[in-house]
């Protein structure tokens, strides 16, 4: 179980690699690291500990491909899933695919969180941000207000 968290500015060298934020390697534990990339939902791109990709697979492996929606959430789900072992410098190289999917640019936004980073473009990121609702509370109590505390 990942509990990744935290918000960090980084960028992208002319190779396509950016390194991990030495806090986040650290969350992301000892030893040689792998990690899986893919596109996000939104105009990201989402890093995940392969153990946690690989549970997200077998989820989403389940699904009746003989169903055309699944199959098709099936195909977009593990088109462009790279495996990515960090360098010793902490640094990983993103699939040019990818990074133009997600729009990426030379600077990054890495938002960590539960068992996976979103990689933005700042951009992006800022407009995202931008787009948050005024209220916070409101969306909180939406969210969470019919839970038992």
């Amino acid at each position: 179980m990942y509990n990744l968290n935290g918000e960090y500015d980084v960028r992208i060298d002319s190779k396509g690699r950016i390194r991990l934020p030495s806090i986040l390697m650290t969350q992301l534990g000892e030893g040689t690291v792998r990690l899986v990339v893919n596109r996000g939902f939104e105009k990201c791109l989402l890093l995940y500990p392969e153990a946690v990709w690989m549970e997200k697979a077998k989820e989403v492996n389940q699904l009746n491909p003989y169903i055309k929606k699944n199959r098709e959430f099936i195909r977009y789900f593990h088109r462009g899933a790279t495996v990515l072992v960090p360098d010793n410098m902490g640094r990983i190289l993103l699939p040019k695919l990818l990074c133009e999917h997600a729009g990426l640019d030379q600077d990054l936004v890495l938002l960590a969180y539960h068992e996976q980073v979103e990689i933005w473009s700042q951009s992006q990121y800022l407009g995202m941000v931008a787009r948050e609702p005024k209220d916070y509370s409101s969306l909180a109590e939406e969210v969470f207000g019919h839970k038992d505390v």
